[in-house]
């Protein structure tokens, strides 16, 4: 026998470092395979440049070069005022014609989408403060029509002003006059808000639709079943899937942020760590939205489809990016109040345009936290429900 003391076993790994080791292993195999797969890559990042872009350039509800016929029976130098109100917009396209039968037959045609009518007594009119001017609109597109009575409006009440200056009565010039502003988007410009309503599109579409895919595809392709003989608990492997995604997901909200202030020069008036911040915490919402779905769906198909129509669909029609959820139905304005995208396009509008509000803040954040823990609670239960 050798005199030497019999040597002390090699320490076991502490529960903590297994722990570590495993969801590290878990990350770098699902990073891997997100970087393998095109599609992968396609909905992340490629899709997101391409909403952006589109959305960003094609989608406006503003009215450009609006074409209409401006009638004016009788020239006047009152009548060239308000003409030249119409001629030199950007929002109109006029084409002056002498008779209303003449404007209405291009309102037939639909080759004018308004009538500006000055009758031939204006002149006389404009100094008895006493003129009316007749605006008539095509109203097949119900919104462009309301759009374009707006911009006529302004139009007139320029020239209106204008005769003013120089010294002319006019309507409306009275003890009381009406004065208005519009706050945070001076402008009117409605890519001010399309734009930071589009991050919830994608971040959505990252978050929920891709992650919905995970746990469905790995159930399709029997590999999970490998993964549950082993030590791996249901939570390393949900915090294994929900790092790479998340991880891509922040990428795309980089991109659209960028575009935001390169592309369509919206204003950033609030902390970009606070939109960070709120961000992320959108994107942990998303991701366990995509996860829950993915932990109850086995078939790709089903939970694609699943989350096509409970996240990004109510994300882009009920969230308030697109139509203003106070015209909706009163079902739907209590159906929206279970949205996390409502809470996130009212917090990134606010920060984007207003500022750091935290009267509106402190709120909508509160409740998304609240959302991506219920959900991840969930998610952890349904896996622990298939580990059993």
């Amino acid at each position: 026998m050798s005199g030497n003391a019999p040597s002390s076993p090699a320490p076991e790994p502490s529960r903590h470092g297994g722990r570590v080791r495993r969801v590290r292993a878990l990350i770098v195999k699902e990073s891997r395979q997100i970087m393998r797969d095109p599609s992968s890559i396609a909905l992340g990042i490629v899709m997101p440049v391409m909403l952006i872009l589109l959305f960003g350039y094609a989608l406006s509800l503003d009215v450009r070069n609006a074409p209409i016929a401006l009638v004016i029976e009788q020239p006047s130098k009152m009548a060239s005022e308000v003409a030249a109100g119409f001629r030199l917009s950007p929002y109109f396209d006029a084409q002056t014609v002498t008779s209303m039968a003449a404007a209405e037959k291009l309102m037939l045609a639909h080759e004018v989408d308004g009538i500006v009518h000055l009758r031939g007594d204006f002149a006389r009119n404009v100094n008895d403060g006493d003129a009316i001017v007749q605006v008539l609109l095509h109203g097949t597109d119900a919104n462009t029509a309301r759009i374009i009575e707006r911009y006529v409006l302004g139009a007139i009440g320029m020239a209106s002003q204008r005769l003013r200056d120089e010294g002319i009565p006019v309507v409306g010039n009275g003890p009381v006059r009406l004065e208005s502003r519009i706050w945070y988007n001076e402008n009117g410009n409605s890519q001010y808000f399309l734009v930071p309503g589009l991050i919830v599109l994608i971040m959505t579409l990252t978050g929920a639709f891709l992650t919905a895919l995970v746990m469905a595809r790995e159930w399709e392709r029997g590999t999970l079943e490998a993964i549950f003989v082993t030590p791996v608990r249901a939570s390393e492997i949900l915090l294994g899937k929900i790092v790479p995604y998340f991880g891509l997901g922040m990428v795309g909200f980089a991109l659209c942020v960028v575009a935001a202030q390169v592309l369509f020069h919206v204003p950033l008036r609030g902390s970009f760590i606070v939109l960070t911040s709120v961000s992320m915490l959108y994107m942990l919402v998303s991701v366990g939205f995509g996860l829950f779905v993915s932990s109850v769906a086995k078939s790709q198909f089903v939970a694609s489809q699943i989350a096509l129509i409970a996240s990004f669909l109510p994300a882009m029609l009920l969230s308030g990016f697109l139509f203003d959820i106070r015209s909706m139905p009163v079902a739907l304005q209590i159906f929206t109040h279970i949205l996390p995208a409502r809470y996130f396009v009212t917090l990134l509008q606010t920060i984007f345009l207003a500022g750091d509000i935290w009267s509106v803040i402190l709120p909508a954040t509160a409740v998304l936290a609240l959302m991506a823990s219920l959900l991840f609670a969930a998610t952890l239960r349904a896996t622990r429900k298939k580990l059993a």
